[in-house]
C-alpha cells in the first residue's frame, strides 16, 4: 500500500501509549497524517480510559510503562474488545520479551531508537489488513446484489433511458443523492450503479431504516463505546465508518425516526459521527445515497420527517419510473429473469407464448419489478405453463371465493404453501413488506429472514 492509498482512509484512528512526552508529541505528529483521531496517554490508566470511550483501529503502545506494562494491560483486556491493532515498542527487548508480545497479538514489534520510516512501514502494514478485514465483512453482510442483475439497469424505454443518463450525470460527484421510486422498482440497484461509477474506492454499504429496531439504528449507523448502554461491553465500530472511502446507502429513510434524522442531518452537515456514548467526533469521508418510496414532502407536512433533513438529502434527485410507465422493457425483463432464476434453480427455462408477453404487457404490476420476477419465479417453481398460472392470477372470475375454495395442492409442501402465501400477500401491498409483515401478523425482522431463508433480494 502505498502513501496515496492511506491517505484516503480518513476515518480510522490511533492511540499512542508512551511515558516519554517527547515520543508521544513525535508519533502524534507523524501519525496525524494517517489518521482522523490522534490520542496519547502517559500510562495505562489514561489509554484505558480513552479506550473505554473510543474506539480505536491501531494502539501504539511502550511496553515499559508505569505500574503495569504495555503486554499486561494487552492481555487483561476484554477478548470481546480487543479488536484494534496493535504495535508494541521498547528499548530494552530480549528474545522473551518479543515472544510475549508475539503471544499477545502484537501485529509488530519496534525497537528503540527506530527511524520514522520503519514506523511508517509498521503502520501501513496494519492499516492495510485492517481494510481488507473492513472489506472481507461487508462482503459476507451482502447476502445478494440487486433484483435486476449484478451491474446491469436492463430496459431501453425513454423513462429508463432518461434514469441512465441521469446516473451518469451524478455518479461522479460526492453529493448526497436521493432515490425515489415505489416498491420493487430497483432502487438500490441505482445506487449500487452510482456507487460503481463513482470513482470511490471504499465500500458500498447498504442499510435498510425500516429494518433496524428503532433504540438500535443509531449504534448501528455511528458504533457505539464500551458501556454506553446496557449489553454495550465494548466499544463497536458503525456502519458509516466500515463505509470510509465508500458509499452508504439508507434505503426505506422515511421510516427513520425523527430522533435519528436529528442524528443524521449533524453527520451531513460536519461530515463527522459521534459513537454513541462518546463525547468526540471522527471524521468521516462518505458519500451517502438515500431511498424512499414514500412522498417525503407530504411526511414533512405530516411532522414525520424533517423539513431541514428532506432539502438535505434532495441535493440531486433520481426518481426510478415505476413498471407500468415502462412497459415496452417488460419483455427484456421476463427474458432476463427466466435465464438468471432457471440458472440459480436449476431448473428448465419455460417458454413464453405470445399471449403471455402481451398479458403481462398490459398488466399494471403495483409490486413493479419484484412482482414481475416473483411470477416469474412462481411459474418455473410449479411448473406450470406461464399462460395457465397467468389467467389464474389476473382472471376477473378468480375471486378470493374462488381461491378459498380450491386452496392450494394436496401435494404441495407445507414450506412452498408458506411461500406463495406470503408472496402473495406482500404483492397484494405492493411490495412494501412492512404493510404485509403487519398484514401477516409477524414482525418486519422475521419477514426479513423469511426472504434471506428462501435467498430472495428485499
Amino acid at each position: 500500500m502505498n502513501n496515496d492509498d492511506v491517505l484516503q482512509t480518513p476515518a480510522l484512528s490511533v492511540l499512542i501509549v508512551d511515558d516519554e512526552p517527547g515520543m508521544r508529541s513525535f508519533l502524534k505528529k507523524a501519525l496525524s497524517k494517517r489518521f482522523a483521531l490522534v490520542e496519547t496517554a502517559g500510562s495505562v490508566e489514561d489509554a484505558e480510559r480513552l479506550r473505554s470511550r473510543c474506539h480505536f483501529d491501531l494502539l501504539v503502545v511502550d511496553i515499559r510503562l508505569p505500574g503495569r506494562d504495555g503486554i499486561e494491560w494487552n492481555e487483561a483486556l476484554d477478548p470481546g474488545s480487543r479488536r484494534s491493532d496493535i504495535i508494541f515498542m521498547t528499548g530494552y527487548a530480549d528474545m522473551e520479551t518479543a515472544i510475549r508480545a508475539l503471544r499477545a497479538g502484537a501485529a509488530d514489534f519496534i525497537m528503540k531508537p527506530f527511524h520514522l520510516e520503519q514506523m511508517m512501514q509498521a503502520v501501513d502494514r496494519c492499516l492495510e489488513r485492517r481494510l481488507l478485514r473492513r472489506e472481507n465483512l461487508l462482503l459476507k453482510r451482502e447476502v445478494k446484489q440487486s433484483l435486476v442483475g449484478d451491474d446491469t439497469l436492463i430496459g431501453v424505454s425513454d423513462a429508463m433511458t432518461r434514469v441512465k443518463e441521469v446516473i451518469d450525470r451524478v455518479a461522479p460527484t460526492n453529493s448526497v443523492v436521493l432515490i425515489e421510486g415505489e416498491s420493487g422498482t430497483g432502487k438500490e440497484l441505482v445506487a449500487r450503479l452510482l456507487h460503481k461509477k463513482s470513482g470511490r474506492s471504499g465500500p458500498f454499504v447498504p442499510v435498510n431504516c425500516g429494518a433496524i429496531a428503532p433504540e438500535l439504528l443509531e449504534s448501528e449507523l455511528f458504533g457505539h463505546v464500551a458501556g454506553a448502554f446496557t449489553g454495550a461491553r465494548s466499544a463497536r465500530e458503525g456502519l458509516f465508518s466500515f463505509a470510509s472511502g465508500g458509499t452508504i446507502f439508507l434505503d426505506e429513510i422515511g421510516e427513520m425516526p425523527l430522533q435519528m434524522q436529528t442524528a443524521l442531518l449533524r453527520v451531513l452537515e460536519q461530515r463527522a459521527i459521534r459513537p454513541v456514548g462518546s463525547e468526540k467526533e471522527t471524521p468521516v469521508d462518505v458519500r451517502v445515497i438515500a431511498a424512499t418510496n414514500r412522498e417525503l414532502m407530504d411526511e414533512v407536512k405530516e411532522g414525520r420527517f424533517r423539513r431541514d433533513l428532506y432539502y438535505r438529502l434532495n441535493v440531486l434527485n433520481v426518481r426510478i419510473p415505476a413498471l407500468r410507465e415502462r412497459q415496452d422493457d417488460i419483455v427484456e425483463l421476463v427474458h432476463h429473469f427466466t435465464r438468471q432464476l432457471a440458472s440459480e434453480l436449476g431448473l428448465k427455462e419455460v417458454s413464453w407464448s405470445h399471449e403471455d408477453l402481451e398479458l403481462m404487457t398490459r398488466h399494471d404490476w403495483p409490486g413493479n419489478i419484484r412482482e414481475l420476477r416473483n411470477l416469474v419465479e412462481r411459474c418455473l417453481l410449479l411448473g406450470k405453463p406461464p399462460v395457465e398460472y397467468w389467467r389464474q392470477q389476473i382472471a376477473p372470475e378468480n375471486t378470493q371465493a374462488d381461491i378459498a375454495q380450491s386452496g392450494y395442492p394436496d401435494e404441495m409442501p407445507l414450506k412452498e404453501v408458506e411461500r406463495m402465501h406470503v408472496m402473495q400477500v406482500v404483492d397484494s401491498q405492493q411490495g412494501n413488506k412492512s404493510a404485509a409483515a403487519r398484514v401477516l401478523g409477524v414482525s418486519r425482522k422475521t419477514l426479513d429472514r423469511k426472504f434471506k431463508e428462501w435467498g430472495l433480494q428485499e
